[in-house]
């Protein structure tokens, strides 16, 4: 797979009002693939406004040596470049695993009103799991949020990917 999910030729698809949050996931999945090919940990995310996709990406922190380029912060660069605004007001965010505390301040920051989540991460979930940023009442914003969809395909990525490094004897 390519690194650049809109390069020439790529197809995007077209938004059909009856089009489940499970087809967004499963785009974000394609990431978090693309991820696992790179040996990079396999979270993936899209961003779509208006049923569209307008920025797809996924972990990139081994590769680009940054510990800040996880999916969600990626793909919110490419989405804010692509509506020309640091807000992002419109957006759905659909990711593999629940943002940690990091990506959800950069939800919270870039004004996403809806977040749709695979699985949960019980050590760094910032959305339900240990801390509940994105409906902080005390914060400027706040966050719808669905967690749980393809919950499954998106945990079973991410534990057999942890079960071959430790078999490997890598991190």
């Amino acid at each position: 797979m390519t690194d650049d999910p809109f390069e020439s030729g790529s197809e995007i698809p077209e938004f059909l009002p009856w089009m489940p949050d499970e087809h967004f996931m499963k785009l974000a999945l394609d990431q978090a693939i693309c991820a696992w090919d790179i040996d990079e940990v396999p979270v993936g995310c899209v961003i779509a406004k208006n049923g569209r996709v307008i920025a797809a990406a996924f972990n990139q922190r081994e590769m680009l040596r940054d510990p800040t380029a996880h999916a969600e912060m990626l793909a919110i660069t490419q989405a804010a470049e692509s509506v020309g605004d640091w807000r992002l007001e419109g957006c759905r965010m659909y990711v593999t695993l629940e943002p940690c505390p990091m990506c959800a301040g950069a939800i919270l920051l870039a004004r996403i009103p809806e977040l749709v989540y695979g699985a949960t991460d019980p050590k760094a979930g910032a959305i339900q799991s240990l801390y509940q940023l994105t409906s902080d009442s005390r914060l400027n914003h706040q966050v719808a949020v669905r967690g749980g969809v393809l919950a499954t395909a998106c945990g079973d990525i991410l534990t057999t990917f942890f079960q071959e490094k430790r078999r490997a004897g890598k991190k």
